[in-house]
């Protein structure tokens, strides 16, 4: 979620983590030098340690394949990139995909990579694009660049780039604007949805401009301020952070004084996810329970085999859903979209599961043919919006217990790697 493998593990020269001033054009280089430190592999992640100076850098992330950024393969270039939107105090790069002939009030759906991927890769392994044709959607694709992060993760994390009007959430709510002024997008039905980093940075994106996004979607994600800084965010995604759902969602209300209506949420998590604590989609969730005052309690089904909860509003709204995959690691699922059709397609954390989180994702906000399983909505009586929702006695999700997947199991795997990882620079 967080860092790749870097040159200097081949005899190469140690790898710096850079950011630089959107409004000055300068960069400020980490004083790290990995050379006097240890490079260790966490799950997806390649953090350098240097010993002298006691700093941390992530640095860019392993694929798997020995090709960066790409996922291993050719990607077919269907995104357009586009330079003219307006300030980009993140330093982020606009790609979009437009389909032929799209009208104006069309919806957009906002989708944001993971580490070491790319808006191309990652939209040929999830679908977007293909599924954007068929039911006649704009995309926006916002990319990292290298000079933020050395992984090429969204920094979800960072201060300054996690809060309204600033750095890359304000450069992302930019690319909006211009998809909007561009291609006549409809501003009441825009979404976001991303991956690990990605997914973390949707949520950021729903708490900082609630009022631009109808929904959202996160995959491998955390709760919107689980972490500030590099050190948090490695425990929040190794460990998770418990909090209450009210704690939860006053750090959200604070990012922009909204006071609804709030966005609706999927949430995906695997069960076998070692990168990113499934404890953090039951956090999450909690989270945008208490925004929406939906105590609960979350109706249990299956969906193909999978777990899949909802929770309902007063109003009997669908306002949040977790799906909680059997067995999967990190990554997004895909599967068969409408009519069985093939939707994505299979790689680096790119999991084929049978169940296509694009296809749900999409329909869960409501995009598609009306015919085509419309949103379940339970009959209740409608309530009007009063007060400020009282914190629930009971959070209303939970994840289940896996066995080995406990702290005691989490630091045994994290030493075993340490020690490997020792052993190799001697």
């Amino acid at each position: 979620m967080a860092a790749s493998r870097v040159n200097w593990l081949n005899g190469g020269s140690a790898g710096e983590q850079t950011r630089g001033n959107a409004n000055t054009g300068g960069s400020g280089k980490s004083r790290c030098d990995h050379r006097y430190g240890i490079l260790l592999r966490v799950g997806l992640l390649w953090i350098g340690h240097d010993q002298r100076r006691g700093c941390d850098t992530v640095l860019r992330q392993d694929d798997g394949t020995g090709r960066d950024g790409e996922q291993g393969r050719e990607t077919v270039r269907r995104l357009a990139r586009d330079d003219g939107f307006g300030p980009n105090p993140g330093n982020l790069v606009l790609y979009k995909f437009v389909p032929d002939g799209l009208e104006a009030g069309a919806p957009l759906v906002v989708v944001l990579h993971g580490c070491g991927q790319t808006a191309a890769g990652y939209d040929e392994g999830a679908g977007w694009s293909r599924l954007a044709e068929r039911w006649g959607f704009a995309l926006l694709y916002p990319e990292q660049r290298r000079e933020n992060n050395q992984g090429g993760c969204f920094n979800w994390f960072e201060p300054g780039d996690i809060e309204r009007d600033a750095g890359e959430a304000a450069s992302i709510r930019a690319m909006v604007e211009r998809m909007r002024q561009a291609h006549g997008t409809d501003p009441s039905r825009t979404f976001v949805s991303g991956l690990s980093a990605g997914g973390a940075m949707a949520v950021v994106m729903l708490a900082t401009y609630p009022e631009t996004f109808a929904g959202g979607g996160a995959i491998a994600g955390l709760p919107y301020k689980a972490a500030l800084g590099l050190r948090e965010a490695m425990g929040a995604m190794f460990r998770g952070r418990a909090k209450s759902p009210a704690e939860w969602g006053e750090l959200v209300r604070q990012a922009s004084g909204h006071e609804g209506p709030w966005p609706v949420l999927s949430i995906w998590h695997g069960t076998a996810d070692r990168t990113v604590a499934a404890m953090n989609a039951a956090e999450l969730a909690n989270q945008w329970a208490y925004l929406h005052d939906a105590p609960g309690p979350a109706r249990e089904g299956e969906v193909a085999g999978q777990r899949h909860l909802v929770l309902h509003d007063r109003n009997g709204r669908a306002v949040v859903e977790l799906y909680e995959i059997d067995g999967m690691a990190h990554g997004t699922p895909i599967g068969p979209g409408e009519d069985g059709e093939p939707l994505g397609i299979a790689g680096p954390f790119i999991l084929d599961t049978g169940l296509s989180s694009t296809y749900r994702i999409a329909r869960f906000w409501g995009l598609g043919p009306l015919q085509a399983e419309p949103r379940t909505e339970v009959p209740v009586e409608t309530v009007p919006p009063a007060r400020v929702p009282a914190e629930p006695a009971e959070p209303v999700f939970a994840i289940r217990k896996l066995a080995g997947a406990g702290l005691s199991g989490r630091i045994a795997g994290l030493w075993a790697r340490i020690k490997r990882a020792v052993s190799r620079r001697k």
